[in-house]
């Protein structure tokens, strides 16, 4: 009874999937404040050429730079493994499949893009970075990128994160980063949401603010993304091309592939490479997972917004709660962003991809189940895939059905001990967004047309 799928080095993906190249329609273009297209020039503020046309390429494949794929072999391929005792404590006919993306140096799949942004950005003469982070994983996964890279990185980390994850914190200082809770008075961004609101919990919207604006005002600093860019999630691909090829050496293919759901790094890096099926006529459910608190996909609306909470970045189609929605401090800090990926969007707004919110204390519970019987304790982002993937054996427990089912396991949760503390206390309560709340957020839309 085999548990892991392991693939040989030479299997590391050459080539990262595009998946623009199979869309159903062409990706709607980013705008400018007048609602005109944004041209190539107005990013290269603050992106380097090379990630410039990959955001904008509907090339099927595009190469993995030689020095980036040496970097991938620290820890890729990573493993898929057979959940064969969570299977028996749901008595489930179920199978059920984990990609293991815990196991890079920054306990997450984040890295997967954090090199090559910071290799791209090298090669172009940048030799300081600006990010924001929510969890802590991204800011962490650029940080090792830029340790290794040579190049340095400054992170604004959203301040409810900064408190609840002291350790992420810690683990950016160890690789050479400079850590600041979000928002802070270095910007003009940033004051004027203290202004405001002084004990603001902060937001990806606003560290993403704080961080674009830095970059724009220097020469010498660059900004990199850890999600919700069609680059990034270009990159995340990696993980679903090795699922693939791992799951053909089990015999078998899934009816149904999940992964969490923030900005959609995680989600599409699993999903998209299936999607390519899909589009080919495969029949396969692809189900992004998000937080009810955050409920981005499931009753945000399909609209133009910014991409951060003062409007420094350019419009974009996506699905989205409105660029200034503040959402609770709940401790999947790296789900807690407004909007999500415009692939992602425009593909559930095509019915092609699915989406659920799934509340918090059935993701913990989900995540407690997980670490019992598979031994890994996941982030309290990947415990929402791992939650839907378990309502589906649940229900092929009672339909009698044997599914095979594929989760994305986005990253562990050694960082994450405290709020595993609080729910174990009883301390954790569900939220459920009210819907005048949306309604408020979403009355600040920019006006488009």
């Amino acid at each position: 009874m085999t548990t892991k799928f392991i693939l040989p080095e030479s299997d590391i993906p050459t080539h990262w999937y595009n998946v623009v190249a199979d869309l159903p329609a062409p990706p709607p273009p980013p705008l400018g404040p007048d609602g005109k297209p944004v041209g190539l020039e107005a990013l290269s503020a603050i992106f380097p050429p090379a990630l410039i046309e990959q955001e904008v390429s509907a090339e099927r494949w595009i190469a993995i730079p030689d020095e980036v794929r040496e970097i991938y072999r620290l820890w890729r391929p990573a493993p898929l493994h057979r959940a064969h005792r969570l299977e028996a404590a749901l008595k489930t006919p179920a199978k059920i499949y984990f990609k293991n993306e815990a196991v890079s140096p920054a306990g997450s799949h984040k890295p997967n893009t954090s090199i090559p942004q910071a290799w791209y950005n090298r090669e172009a003469g940048i030799r300081r970075l600006t990010t924001e982070t929510g969890a802590g994983q991204w800011g962490c996964s650029l940080a090792l990128a830029g340790q290794l890279l040579g190049v340095e990185v400054r992170v604004y980390m959203v301040k409810v994160s900064y408190g609840q994850k002291p350790y992420r914190r810690s683990l950016m200082q160890t690789w050479g980063a400079e850590v600041f809770a979000s928002p802070t008075q270095l910007t003009n961004a940033g004051r004027q949401i203290l202004a405001k609101d002084p004990d603001t919990p902060g937001s990806l919207g606003i560290a993403i603010s704080e961080a674009v604006e830095e970059a724009a005002g220097r020469a010498d600093t660059n900004y990199a993304l850890g999600s919700v860019l069609n680059h990034v999630m270009l990159h995340q691909t990696i993980i679903g091309q090795e699922a693939k090829k791992q799951m053909a050496m089990a015999g078998d293919y899934p009816d149904a592939v999940f992964g969490c759901c923030g900005g959609g790094s995680n989600f599409a890096g699993i999903a998209f490479p299936y999607f390519a099926d899909k589009a080919a006529g495969k029949a396969v459910r692809l189900v992004a997972v998000e937080p009810t608190s955050c409920p981005t996909l499931t009753r945000g609306v399909y609209a133009y917004d910014y991409g951060d909470a003062t409007g420094l970045t350019p419009l974009l189609k996506m699905h989205t709660l409105g660029h200034d929605f503040v959402p609770p401090g709940i401790h999947a800090g790296g789900l807690r962003y407004h909007g999500a990926s415009p692939l992602v969007s425009q593909l559930v707004d095509a019915g092609l991809v699915e989406a659920v919110a799934i509340p918090q204390l059935e993701t913990f519970e989900a995540g407690v189940l997980f670490a019992r019987t598979e031994g890994i304790v996941p982030a309290p982002e990947s415990t929402h895939a791992i939650a839907a993937t378990i309502r589906a054996a649940k229900e092929c427990a009672k339909s009698g059905e044997p599914q095979v089912l594929l989760v994305n396991l986005s990253g562990h949760g050694h960082f994450d001990m405290s709020s595993y503390d609080r729910y174990f206390a009883g301390e954790l309560k569900d939220f459920h967004y009210p819907e005048e709340a949306i309604a408020e957020s979403l009355k600040h839309l920019p006006k488009v047309g």
